[in-house]
């Protein structure tokens, strides 16, 4: 394999590695939520109206286990559980940011909105 050969196959092997972490429906808008400050379970489900349950708890503990978020609980009575983004998570800022202004140019673009 030569050397472009090799950088290509170097930036698909990372590339795949980025999609794994931020695919699906709900990964991305849990992110941007984040950005906005420290949050408990009820409120990111308040800022995704159409998200389940369910499917927050998973995403959330998808999220953690790429060390995107952090989750932290609270002694309290009953125990309080706040989600963070981590300093992993907070450098995908600029890429969050190229990611809706994209979409915003597709709405105009395809959508037509």
């Amino acid at each position: 394999m030569n050397e472009k050969e090799q950088v290509c196959q170097f930036k698909l092997m990372a590339s795949r590695d980025a999609l794994e972490v931020i695919q699906g429906k709900w990964r991305i808008p849990i992110i941007i939520s984040l950005t906005y400050g420290n949050k408990r379970f009820g409120e990111i489900q308040r800022d995704i109206e159409d998200i389940s349950p369910k499917m927050l708890s998973q995403e959330l503990k998808a999220l953690e286990t790429n060390k995107i978020i952090k989750r932290t609980l609270y002694d309290t009575m009953p125990v309080t559980t706040e989600y963070s983004l981590t300093p992993l998570g907070s450098s995908m800022n600029s890429l969050l940011s190229e990611i809706l202004n994209w979409g915003i140019h597709f709405r105009k673009e395809v959508v037509g909105k």
